[in-house]
């Protein structure tokens, strides 16, 4: 225990002070891969068996799940067929890995993106060929750090093909966050859901690129989360963006898009950011089943559903429980979260746009409506109130219907 605690210290330290890619995203990020790995899945079928092992295993490496484990949490109830967790689909060692990469994955980050690495020919550049520049860097810091000193060794107990297959299934995730790889995994994972075998669980291929899907969808996170929470993120993301714009300013570079603090398109940027990035990862991820949740009851207008089912003995359990789940709609807390800030991105965006033709008719000079938190709650205030309004329009329809 205390090597963990020595090199995780020694890692978080190792976090820049910076606005965004900090330590606070590192732990962000393993707070997010923890929740998706832990938490309830609608539908998911597991692994593990009445005695918390799995009946397959990778003999092709030499490794078996029994020898590995598996890692349940507390909130998850094996015994229940409505929901799964995927921890309880995957060895406790790639579990491991999964969360050891999110700890590392931003690790030692600049403040400046690959491209601008890149383009000022930067020594991390330079030394991975400019490929996947920060992400090979973050990897590769990071596993300097763990073997620069014996006490940091919190896994001196595995052996040499356990840490090779752990130190393997860390990089392949960290290098997974690569933005400019996105749709290529995307599209990895749809064409697995759209294949009629679906996630082969026993398939150790199938199920890292699952883990590469959870720390993805872990990383960019933020536009899932709780508005405020969300807005909070944002602040810090362009907060980085626009010191990145500053020197390639004094660089005599062209300013990144989105990256320059005299002409600020927020709005644009997150709206678009959930259209193409984060939206259809969810999607993707959802597709595949793999997305928390839980189910919820369709209304059955006419009530009798339950009673057909049972004086129907034509219909065998397997088929009654396939007619109930394709009657349930499943709520999602995340999909939820992404909707709504969504929605309030195109709002702003569409005040931005009346506020342009305004100064055009009037014609002032446009000047760049960068939107504030008080804008935002504004628009918040908006919706809050016609929801009040809707409140007291049902009510006062009832109260006459009575």
């Amino acid at each position: 225990i205390q090597e963990f605690m020595n090199y995780f210290h020694a890692l978080e330290c190792g976090y820049r002070e910076i606005p965004y890619h900090n330590r606070i995203h590192a732990t962000d990020v393993l707070h997010a891969v923890w929740y998706l790995s832990s938490q309830p899945i609608p539908g998911l079928p597991t692994m593990i068996n009445d005695h918390g092992s799995a009946s397959d295993s990778d003999s092709d490496n030499g490794i078996s799940h029994g020898h590995l484990g598996y890692v349940l949490s507390k909130t998850y109830t094996p015994t229940d067929d409505n929901y799964g967790c995927l921890a309880g689909n995957i060895p406790s060692l790639e579990l491991m890995a999964l969360y050891v990469a999110a700890a590392m994955h931003d690790y030692d980050h600049p403040g400046r993106t690959n491209a601008f690495l890149v383009a000022t020919s930067a020594p991390q550049a330079v030394l991975y060929n400019d490929r996947s520049v920060l992400e090979n860097h973050h990897a590769a810091a990071a596993w300097n750090l763990f073997m620069s000193r014996p006490e940091y060794n919190f896994l001196i107990h595995l052996d040499h093909v356990e840490f090779k297959h752990f130190r393997f299934l860390v990089i392949e995730a960290i290098l997974a966050t690569d933005l400019k790889k996105h749709f290529d995994f995307v599209a990895k994972l749809n064409a697995k859901v759209n294949d009629d075998a679906g996630i082969d669980w026993t398939n150790e291929n199938d199920r890292l690129l699952v883990c590469q899907m959870c720390i993805k969808l872990a990383d960019i996170n933020g536009p899932a989360k709780y508005k405020d929470l969300h807005l909070k993120w944002t602040d810090g993301i362009v907060n980085e963006f626009y010191e990145q714009g500053d020197e390639e300013a004094s660089l005599g570079l062209p300013i990144s898009p989105f990256m320059d603090r005299s002409a600020p398109q927020l709005a644009k940027l997150q709206e678009s950011f959930i259209t193409h990035i984060v939206g259809p990862l969810c999607n993707s991820y959802d597709s595949a089943g793999l997305m928390p949740g839980k189910w919820t009851e369709e209304n059955n207008e006419s009530g009798d559903t339950d009673e057909h089912e049972e004086d129907s003995p034509d219909m065998d359990s397997c088929d009654s429980h396939e007619a109930r789940k394709k009657r349930r709609n499943v709520y999602c807390q995340i999909t939820q979260h992404l909707l709504q800030n969504h929605q309030m991105w195109m709002k702003v965006i569409e005040e931005e746009e009346r506020r342009a033709v305004k100064d055009k008719q009037s014609g002032e000079p446009r000047t760049a409506l960068h939107p504030s938190s008080e804008q935002i709650e504004a628009i918040k205030e908006e919706e809050e109130e016609k929801g009040k309004a809707k409140e007291e329009e049902d009510k006062a329809a009832s109260e006459a219907n009575q």
